[in-house]
């Protein structure tokens, strides 16, 4: 996006120099020397077969500057673990493979169980969570990035450019997250974050009025975006969800722990694709399931802040997102029409109408169930449970590596 326009609550670090890459990772290989940086990918089995890993690792391959790559594999047998260990031995950095669905890490997680403070669902929330763990217990990186296994356009640059904000000494920023626009074989992509998010979110402020919680979440430019970047003594603090919510529930987490002046987001990439989502009307399942956990999510955020919500509330809202959204269909028709791209008014409507039913499911599901809470416990609570517990997992993840 060729703009430098700064709006909302939070700073907005553009990509308007496209040939820095190199400049930069000059830059962050001298900032590792005192804040180092590590990555997190979390990654089903399947992703190894898909198309998008193995340009990603091939990419990150040529990073210099990171002290260690974490991968959380979700879905794997034991072949496939040693098969995963074959795949991940191209890098050339030091990593490690948490196989979260190996004996060792079972047997951690049942002690969890025991104590109450073990993730509730399985998903990518269960694995960032396990991810992070390692990290504050490895001790070799300040700084972590996290981004998905499924990015098919990915570039080194998008990482450097992630880091960038947390890892430079004379910034001040604690937690940065990614952005870019979502178009593809000349389509225009995003439907949850340009059809539900943005719409929810502003027909939230004329119905409950403005809030400083909608407007910063309403700064962000794609605050579903999957990659982000966080200084180790955050991730120390954060709960992180283990729904579709993961995104949110982290924005929310950072609203809660950090002053708006050490958030910021950065534009990524010019160029992003990755696996879509299916839509359909089955609530357990892709989009649907997706947008019912974020609606929940902000529920849940807007309760804690003191806002009182109501059937009546969500039934105004329902209506009030509708006329939004469709708004928002015109505007994106208009904005795919000059660009030459295709959209297609009448699934854009269709979807707008699925999220609409699903604001009304999720209502119903926060009001049925007011208390509860798809976070897992901070690792600072983790260790106040059971203090060597950061020693169990390193040792755990360790013993499957060796």
């Amino acid at each position: 996006m060729s703009d430098f326009f700064q709006n909302g609550s939070i700073t907005t670090l553009h990509r308007l120099n496209k040939d820095r890459v190199t400049e930069m990772e000059k830059e962050l290989l001298g900032f590792s020397a005192d804040r180092p940086m590590g990555l997190v990918l979390p990654s089903l089995y399947s992703e190894l077969k898909g198309p998008a890993l193995e340009g990603i690792i091939r990419e990150i391959s040529q990073v210099s500057y990171l002290s260690e790559i974490i991968i959380g594999l979700d879905n794997a047998d034991a072949d496939e673990f040693a098969h995963a260990r074959e795949f991940f031995s191209a890098l050339p950095q030091h990593y490690r493979i948490l196989w979260n669905d190996g004996p060792r890490l079972r047997k951690l997680n049942v002690q969890l169980i025991e104590k109450g403070i073990a993730p509730k669902e399985l998903g990518k929330g269960r694995n960032v969570w396990y991810c992070y763990g390692y990290a504050i217990a490895s001790g070799r990186s300040e700084a972590i990035a996290l981004h998905d296994c499924d990015i098919l356009t990915y570039n080194r640059e998008l990482l450097a450019r992630l880091f960038y904000p947390v890892a430079n000494p004379a910034f001040h920023y604690e937690f940065c997250k990614g952005y870019y626009y979502r178009v593809a074989d000349q389509k225009i992509n995003g439907r949850v974050c340009r059809l539900l998010v943005t719409p929810l979110l502003r027909a939230l402020k004329k119905v409950i009025g403005p809030t400083d919680y909608l407007d910063y979440l309403d700064s962000f430019r794609y605050s579903l975006s999957g990659e982000f970047a966080i200084r180790m003594d955050t991730i120390k603090e954060i709960r992180i969800p283990s729904d579709w919510g993961l995104e949110i529930g982290v924005l929310s987490e950072m609203y809660r722990n950090q002053s708006r002046k050490h958030i910021c987001q950065v534009e990524i990439a010019d160029d992003y694709d990755h696996k879509h989502q299916v839509l359909s009307s089955d609530v357990d399942v892709g989009l649907s399931k997706m947008s019912i956990d974020i609606a929940k999510a902000i529920f849940r955020k807007l309760a804690t802040e003191g806002v009182v919500l109501s059937k009546e509330v969500f039934r105004t809202l329902k209506a009030t997102y509708y006329r939004e959204a469709l708004d928002a269909v015109e505007a994106y028709y208009s904005d795919a029409c000059i660009n030459g791209l295709k959209l297609d008014r009448h699934l854009e409507e269709q979807t707008v109408e699925l999220f609409a039913q699903h604001i009304i499911r999720a209502g119903d599901g926060f009001l049925d169930r007011p208390s509860e809470t798809p976070f897992i416990p901070s690792w600072n609570r983790v260790v106040s449970a059971i203090p060597d517990v950061l020693e169990r997992l390193r040792d755990a993840v360790e013993e499957d590596n060796a």
